[in-house]
């Protein structure tokens, strides 16, 4: 066996076919096919069923495959171990959110780049919920959520947070006298505008709000955080939404902050691996991560110079 082989073999079971593990490991389709057809000669059986429309493992192809992923696996950590950090040759799958890629995720692109140069970042944007099931399904090396997934398969370490607040167009919500704060069961009297299940801000807030017996009478779920402060703008109801990185919005008059009590508890972010993984590499971008967590201002650029 090779370790070519073996990704061929692993990458066509993860991505469902022979084309796009060729794209994936920048190579022909033919290159794929032959690497697969090498092994199987090798052991003289087939690996997968080709009466099946769709690239199928067979049985003993399931076994190959829990075998390519352990052996690839402990390959890239020999690597990791025994290798200067300049030299480390790898794809590195991370899952982050939205509101991560609007904010500081060029910063950590730009320290990965700096100290581990040959290393390729794979970021996939989504929400917490699908993160996480990629995470677990192995198509993700590490995902950064909010901590609202409780998964003892999946231990956690903490990155950062983020500062949130209620918002709406200016005017739509009357000032109560005298400057005092909006009661929180008064606001929800109005359309919230919330994340949903599938967002780790979203799980928190509706718990937190189910705590304090809060039932909002109207919500609409908007699962892009995009196009919620875009509907927030608009006028179509309230919304919770992070303070500081649209704090312009705020300044130019397009969104107004809302003081309400109790106010909003900050929403913890986290980093999640598997724990049957070990990665030298994986815990080191995490720890630039820690170092790079800034979700006051969008697209911070650069290793030295952040955005102003």
């Amino acid at each position: 066996m090779t370790y070519k082989q073996l990704e061929a073999l692993y990458w066509i079971a993860q991505l469902g076919g022979f084309a796009p593990a060729a794209r994936k490991l920048h190579t022909t389709q033919s290159a794929i096919s032959k690497r697969v057809h090498e092994l199987e000669q090798a052991f003289d059986t087939a690996l997968f069923d080709r009466s099946q429309r769709t690239a199928r493992l067979t049985e003993k192809g399931e076994e190959m495959f829990m075998l390519a992923r352990k052996l690839l696996r402990e390959r890239d950590a020999a690597v990791e171990q025994f290798g200067k950090p300049e030299v480390i040759e790898r794809r590195l799958r991370i899952g982050v959110t939205e509101l991560t890629a609007m904010t500081w995720l060029p910063r950590l692109v730009g320290l990965v780049r700096e100290h581990y140069p040959k290393v390729t970042l794979e970021p996939d944007v989504d929400g917490s919920l699908p993160l996480r099931d990629k995470l677990l399904a192995d198509a993700l090396d590490v995902i950064i959520v909010p901590d609202a997934f409780a998964d003892s398969r999946l231990p956690t370490r903490p990155v950062g947070q983020v500062e949130s607040a209620w918002m709406c167009r200016p005017g739509l919500v009357p000032a109560p006298p005298r400057g005092r704060p909006v009661r929180l069961h008064d606001l929800a009297a109005h359309r919230l505008l919330v994340q949903g299940n599938a967002s780790g801000t979203g799980r928190l807030y509706d718990a937190w709000l189910r705590e304090r017996g809060v039932e909002p009478a109207d919500t609409l779920v908007v699962s892009n955080l995009i196009a919620l402060a875009g509907l927030t703008v608009s006028g179509l109801g309230v919304s919770y939404l992070p303070r500081h990185c649209l704090a312009p919005l705020v300044a130019a008059g397009m969104l107004a902050e809302i003081d309400v009590q109790p106010p909003l508890p900050p929403v913890p972010y986290v980093a999640m691996v598997r724990g049957d993984q070990r990665s030298a590499l994986v815990g080191s971008v995490i720890m630039l991560a820690q170092s790079c967590c800034d979700f006051t201002r969008v697209f911070q650029v650069g290793v030295e110079g952040a955005a102003s």
